[in-house]
């Protein structure tokens, strides 16, 4: 009986290394699948850039946009209604003669 033990926490103490390497590498492949970087969030990660893709473009409009009219507010050449309209938002001047059209 006493060997019939022994042989038992031998053949436990054996296959206690090759178990834990196991246990390991199903660890490392587990998370190379489902992790965050995972094969499986290559799809979500396509779609987030496909939306910045689109976020980008929004963007570049509108420095393009601000670009210009930074261009039309220089201060050697700045257009007269351009200014004229800024002035009046920033201040609320109008003059008597004036219609103001508010548009919400």
């Amino acid at each position: 009986m006493a060997s019939v033990g022994r042989n038992s926490i031998e053949i436990i103490r054996r296959a206690a290394l090759p178990a834990l390497a196991l246990l390991i590498i199903a660890n490392f492949l587990g998370y190379a699948i489902v992790g965050a970087n995972g094969i499986l969030s290559w799809g979500d990660y396509r779609r987030q850039k496909a939306v910045r893709v689109v976020q980008l473009a929004q963007l570049k409009q509108d420095q393009m946009r601000l670009a210009h009219r930074v261009k039309l507010l220089d201060p050697n050449s700045a257009d007269p209604d351009l200014s004229d309209e800024m002035v009046r938002k920033e201040l609320g001047l109008v003059r008597p003669d004036e219609v103001v059209l508010q548009v919400n």
